[in-house]
């Protein structure tokens, strides 16, 4: 029962609790009055998550996870950008009709760019970063900064602006270095998540107790869900002094543990076989659990006379499970056993329609379940012929399995250290085996491959192309597998997977400058030539596609609606689902054009500036769709 407090709210533990829903990072410990610790907000750190320039570190003492740059960092999260994606439709595979997503490029730009088109909507997040051993991890840092100081400080920065940057064990900020890469991305990755969303995080002993800190920050330590030890290696090596590692682990956080649900692992034909229904019950299959349970209770030792009139007691050192007035309760709803003679010794049923169907799962991962490193690698190679073009792939069977504990079948799956593509090839595996629509988004930076390597010697140059490679060769596999099992046969019933209706596509994205030109010129760098080709504020590289893709993320539109293009009047019109968003981006629009668009009653429609001569054809397009389309938004680029 409650205990009532006698006073008035607390309100100042009402507003820290509220302002750590929104910001988990800023949560700390201090001390009360009394010396006993208390949770506070770090009003550093909220400040400078609410500010657009670097703010001056403070020394006072508290609980939290420091480094050298990561108010910077945190800052850096903050920053927008005025990057873009542009389409690849060539590379992609069945461009107009999947749902798939492929993006190539720095995986805390395109973070940034995913930020309204894909806000609160992904179910999962699983990535396998860098583990920082000693070796050279690589990403790309090159966002333009506010301030020169910031630049300075974090000292990441070229005469071009921007480059890639390499860690390795000779850098003397090797962990704080790493820390910052994560911490970034993670702060924005946190915000795609749905609200009952989860993220797995690959890593090893190197830095888990540091990772698992900084998501304790990102995500709030009340939103750790497990860190799961994955048995990886099948041949452990046996030539360490000490000990030989042969495990990684996984480490799962909520984006609020009170909504997460888990699926629990699919129950095996072995456990379900104990199920019978000897009586007939109407409720199904079931199975007899033990009535007595130690150590005694008093109240519950009490005579049970069976149906043949037995007289029967709890065992020495017992009592039964059931209070005498939920016994008879169980035996009004014929819940309780005796024997198909009535003269047994009582149990209870269980039926399995009853039982959880999903079996919770243990935080310890063999390899015979998931897969090993090994068997990962030897199951990549077979798919590129025999050929190790990438190290240390995770096990389908391991990606796979985060999927049947945490995804609905229509789920978006997230990868933004897309590696391979195992994630990719995950989903579109699960969604064969239980006709799920689940929707990957790949993210890879196009890290340049070894030119000794066997990969690059292939045609391979960067690691993006080996991912949507592998996607292309594991959709074609898992088609040509279902059609295998159904015989061949082009006919199926409502339990089968149709191979046709899976979708083995991706669209292919790549991070690009902004296709606007840049019109904020100092007035003494404007000349008669500079002003002749600001009359038109896109870009001459740019495609209306590219247009059409900036424009969704602008909007907040997911990248894999379903498009159509179509020509009215020889005019290119673009139709994003249906009638959510229609745009032309031809120069020197007619109003015939304009009108027919209207027809269409559009959601919103989106032109170019420079398509209409003057202020006069503008008013007369707002006018026209006040008549034709008054619900219709209006936007120009």
């Amino acid at each position: 029962m409650d205990k009532l407090k006698m006073q008035t709210p607390d309100k100042t533990q009402e507003k820290i609790d509220l302002i750590s829903k929104l910001f988990p990072h800023v949560l700390t410990e201090t001390r009360d009055k009394n010396n006993k610790p208390v949770k506070a907000i770090d009003f550093d750190l909220l400040k400078q998550t609410l500010s657009d320039i670097p703010l001056v570190d403070d020394d006072s003492e508290r609980y939290r996870l420091d480094w050298p740059g990561k108010k910077a960092s945190l800052l850096k999260a903050n920053i927008p950008i005025t990057k873009t994606l542009r389409p690849y439709k060539e590379e992609s595979v069945n461009f107009d009709t999947t749902e798939n997503v492929y993006i190539e490029g720095d995986n805390f730009e395109v973070l940034k760019i995913l930020q309204e088109s894909y806000l609160n909507k992904v179910k999962m997040i699983y990535i396998d970063p860098p583990y920082n051993t000693g070796k050279d991890f690589i990403y790309s840092d090159k966002f333009a900064k506010s301030k020169e100081e910031y630049e300075e400080e974090i000292g990441l920065y070229d005469e071009d602006d921007g480059k890639l940057f390499r860690n390795t064990d000779s850098n003397g900020r090797f962990h704080s270095d790493w820390l910052s890469m994560m911490y970034e991305r993670l702060i924005v990755a946190r915000d795609l998540l749905t609200d009952d969303g989860v993220i797995f995080i690959s890593i090893d002993d190197n830095e888990v107790y540091n990772l698992r800190k900084i998501c304790n920050e990102v995500f709030g330590e009340e939103n750790f869900v497990a860190q799961v030890v994955w048995e990886r290696a099948y041949a452990p090596v046996n030539l360490k002094k000490h000990f030989s590692e042969s495990h990684d682990y996984l480490l799962v956080f909520a984006k609020n543990i009170d909504n997460l649900e888990c699926n629990g692992l699919p129950r095996s034909n072995e456990a379900d076989s104990r199920y019978s229904n000897p009586d007939n019950d109407s409720r199904g299959r079931w199975t007899s659990a033990d009535l007595s349970v130690g150590p005694p209770v008093q109240s519950n030792i009490y005579e049970i006379v069976t149906p043949s009139g037995r007289s029967v007691f709890p065992p020495s050192g017992y009592s039964w499970r059931l209070s005498i007035e939920r016994y008879k309760d169980f035996v009004e709803d014929n819940r309780i056993w005796f024997g198909s003679d009535g003269n047994g010794v009582p149990r209870i049923k269980r039926f399995l329609s009853e039982v959880k169907q999903g079996i919770t799962p243990m935080t310890i991962w063999k390899y015979e379940d998931v897969g090993h490193s090994q068997k990962a690698s030897q199951d990549l190679k077979k798919l590129f012929d025999n050929n190790a073009y990438f190290t240390y792939p995770k096990p389908i069977d391991l990606i796979k399995r985060t999927l049947e504990l945490y995804s609905d079948t229509d789920s978006i799956i997230l990868d933004f250290f897309s590696g391979s593509a195992t994630t990719a090839h995950a989903v579109m595996q699960l969604n064969a085996e239980d006709g799920g629509n689940r929707k990957f988004i790949m993210v890879q930076l196009p890290e340049q491959t070894a030119e000794d390597s066997e990969a690059y010697k292939a045609g391979y140059k960067t690691i993006a192309e080996i991912g949507k490679e592998r996607i292309r060769r594991a959709g074609k596999m898992i088609q040509d597998e279902l059609r295998e099992k159904n015989n061949g046969s082009f006919d199926f019933d409502e339990s089968q997977v149709n191979p046709e209706d899976l979708d083995i596509g991706f669209r292919v994205f790549k991070v690009d400058s902004t296709n606007m030109k840049d019109v904020y010129y100092h007035p003494s760098e404007t000349g008669q030539m500079t002003i002749h080709s600001l009359q038109d504020n896109i870009k001459e590289d740019r495609s209306p596609a590219d247009l059409l893709t900036q424009v969704l993320l602008n909007l907040g539109l997911e990248l894999s609606l379903p498009i159509e293009e179509r020509m009215i009047n020889n005019n290119k019109v673009y139709i994003v689902q249906s009638n959510a968003l229609v745009a032309c981006f031809d120069d020197e629009l007619d109003f015939s054009i304009i009108d027919e668009i209207a027809k269409l009653q559009p959601f919103k429609v989106v032109f170019k500036d420079s398509s209409f001569n003057d202020d006069k054809d503008r008013i007369n397009l707002e006018e026209r769709f006040k008549r034709l389309a008054p619900n219709t938004e209006i936007s120009v680029l």
